[in-house]
Order: C-alpha cells, then structure tokens, then sequence
C-alpha cells in the first residue's frame, strides 16, 4: 500500500490563506449580495436571520475545524497545550455550528417551511451530531478524566480518521448547501443563472473543495510537521 505524499511546500501557510479568504468570502456573500445578519428580524427580513447559518457553519467547522485538525503540527510547545490548543478550536467550532443550526431552524419555524427535507439538511444536521460527539468522546478520553495509555492509544488511530471524515462531510455540507442556496434563488428569479453572485457562490464552492483538499493532505502527509502518538 503506498504512503501518504510527503510535503514539500508551505501547505500551512496556503490552508490558512485559502481559510481567510472562505471566512471572507462568506462574509462578503451575506452582507454584501444578501443584505446583512439579524438573530431577529420582520416577516419581511427573515432571511437576515438565515444569513447567520451558512456564515457561522462554514467559519466553524471548516476554517476553525481545519485549524484544529492541524494543531498538533503547527502549534508549538507541550503536548498538552497542542492537545487543549485542539480541544479549544473544536469547542468553538461546536458552539458556532449550534448557533448556526439553531438561526436556520428559527428561519423555517417563522415561515413556516419544513425541516429535514433536503439532503444538504440530512447532511449537515449528522455533521453536527457526529462532530459533538466526536469532541465529547476526546474530551473524556484525552483529556478528562482521561483513558488508559493502551485505550487511547487504540482510540487514537480511529479518532483522527473519524476527525478526518467529518472534515470531509463539513466541507460536502457546506458545497451541498451553496448548491442548493443558489438553485432555490434561480428558481424564485432572485439572480440569474450566471450573474454575479451565481459566480461567486460556485467560487466558493470551489475554493472550499481546494482547502479541504489541503487539509486532509497536510493531516495525511508525513512531511507537513510531526503528530505525536502514544
């Protein structure tokens, strides 16, 4: 079987670049092409309340969480601090996507549209499910109360893959979910098929799909820093 490629080139550097400017470019779609963010808002506004969704799902569990997955090979210092460095990032990225699940869920209880019915919705919500208790699970085990040497280092191969999964399925929601923001504004005439915010929504959409291929590579790679093991 082959081994992962060995990294010759600044991956770090280029995931946090190509992280910023998908934080920005959300940032920019929702204020800019969308008209801002409200936690409340009239009838008339609500979509400022969605607007919340997809910014704080995709700065959680794709730029944040990326960083996390990366922690223990750009963080310097203990293992502990890189493991609390980790824990820390995730929670963070937890609390965010709730928030964010929450906005959405609000949005369609006030208009009363139904939940759960997309495959982005299915996608996502088992994101959501899976990253808490993913966290939950290495929070016990890694770090309080802690688990035996021999039952971390068991878990600790599977707990990486499952991080390096859920990374993937983060950044298939976040996809899955412009695809279907912009095919649902098509079909109510909002924008046209190739107009300006069309575009710049499939650029998004793109530039994640290059990010988290350069996450995953520099998980994978035994080139882009060390991972310590038990």
């Amino acid at each position: 079987m082959a081994a992962a490629p060995a990294v010759r080139f600044p991956v770090f550097g280029l995931v946090r670049l190509l992280g910023l400017a998908a934080a920005a470019a959300i940032l920019v779609w929702a204020v800019h092409f969308r008209g801002g963010m409200a936690f409340s808002a009239e009838k008339d506004k609500l979509l400022l309340v969605f607007n919340i969704h997809p910014v704080l799902m995709l700065i959680g569990l794709v730029v944040i969480n990326g960083e996390a997955l990366l922690a223990y090979k750009t963080v310097s210092g203990t293992k502990n601090l890189k493991k609390l460095v980790h824990l820390t990032l995730q929670f963070l990225a937890m609390v965010l996507s709730l928030i964010g699940l929450w906005t959405v869920w609000k949005f369609h209880n006030e208009r009363e549209i139904d939940h759960l019915y997309t495959l982005h919705s299915w996608l996502g919500l088992s994101c959501i499910i899976f990253f808490s208790l993913q966290w939950a699970t290495g929070f016990y085990t890694f770090w309080y109360p802690g688990g035996s040497r021999s039952g971390r280092a068991s878990l600790l191969p599977w707990h990486a893959l499952f991080g390096i999964f859920l990374y993937v399925l983060a950044i298939t929601s976040s996809v899955s979910g412009l695809l279907e923001k912009s095919i649902f504004m098509q079909s109510a005439k909002m924008i046209g098929r190739f107009s300006t915010e069309a575009m710049f929504m499939n650029s998004l959409g793109m530039l994640l799909i290059l990010l988290g291929a350069l996450v995953v590579l520099a998980v994978v790679s035994p080139g882009a820093g060390k991972i310590d093991t038990y």
